[in-house]
């Protein structure tokens, strides 16, 4: 039986490259049964107006593009009464989600077979502040703003290099935040380098969790927070210990929970999947446990 699947191609990303072999990607998907129609994205938020508008008629939503193309993709997804399942062709920068998700990464075709191959899994969305969503991290503090603050032709020309390089230019503006965080056992108070609620293996392409350590469809989202470091010294401590995947400092605080508040005492910069989220004072973050499959 013939199914139908909706393609949302954003022609920026992963610098044009899927035009290589788009014709051969739908030839594939074609083969297996799919009849697809592609929309491609102009402006932001294009993705979740096709997804909210047009998503209810497919049996599968699919994306070309980065984090943030899926992002928009899930967001406008989440405003349906019916959810078809998603596939997802990563040509994005830092991919995370392609990662965590092990998807074939800036190639076209073999993520187009993964979507026929593949099996559909219960997938967890975040809640941010009551009106919007992010597929897998919402963050604030240390480095996350280099995503969206990386100049676009960097990103084109570097491609993840650039994102190395705009956080190396940033370490001379570390700052701390005062924070009160209350999620579901407990409240933490603290001056915080770093924040973030998180359904993901992989963040920034650099920091990697274990596959023990998260479950993209259990109804908990991992809740990291970094303390300050005071020192260099410690800095580079609590980096080692990230980057080795011992998380045995002192200063890191890895939690589980369903839902956390963030209380500051100025405004703060957010991030949604690496796209800017905003300044808040105080943000309520949760877990929807499992609206959507994934398939991967």
């Amino acid at each position: 039986m013939e199914k139908k699947l909706m393609l949302i191609i954003n022609p920026a990303a992963g610098r044009g490259a899927y035009k290589l072999n788009i014709g051969d990607a739908l030839q594939i998907l074609d083969a297996g049964g799919y009849r697809t129609t592609l929309y491609y994205t102009a402006a932001p938020t294009d993705a979740t107006r096709f997804a909210a508008q047009y998503g209810a008629a497919y049996d599968v939503v699919a994306c070309i593009g980065g984090d943030g193309t899926l992002s928009e993709v899930i967001a406008g997804l989440m405003r349906l009464e019916r959810k078809p399942r998603i596939g997802y062709i990563p040509m994005g920068t830092a991919n995370d989600v392609a990662t965590t998700l092990n998807l074939p990464k800036n190639d076209t075709v073999g993520a187009a077979r993964r979507i026929l191959s593949g099996t559909p899994h219960p997938y967890d969305v975040g809640g941010f502040g009551g009106k919007e969503y992010f597929a897998y991290i919402a963050a604030f503090g240390a480095f996350t703003d280099v995503s969206y603050a990386t100049p676009q032709d960097q990103k084109k020309a570097l491609g993840h290099l650039a994102y190395v390089l705009q956080g190396m230019a940033s370490l001379s503006k570390l700052e701390t935040y005062h924070t009160l965080v209350e999620y579901d056992d407990g409240v933490i108070e603290e001056d915080l380098l770093y924040g973030s609620m998180s359904n993901s293996t992989s963040v920034g392409g650099l920091v990697r969790f274990t596959e023990e350590m998260v479950g993209l469809g259990d109804g908990m989202s991992e809740l990291v927070l970094v303390k300050d470091p005071k020192t260099v010294d410690g800095l580079g401590d609590l980096v080692g210990s990230v980057l080795s995947q011992s998380y045995e400092s002192e200063k890191l605080i890895i939690l589980h929970t369903k839902k956390a508040r963030f209380t500051f005492t100025r405004p703060v910069a957010w991030t949604r999947d690496g796209e800017a989220g905003g300044e808040h004072r105080s943000v309520e973050l949760c877990n929807y446990h499992a609206p959507i499959e994934f398939i991967f």
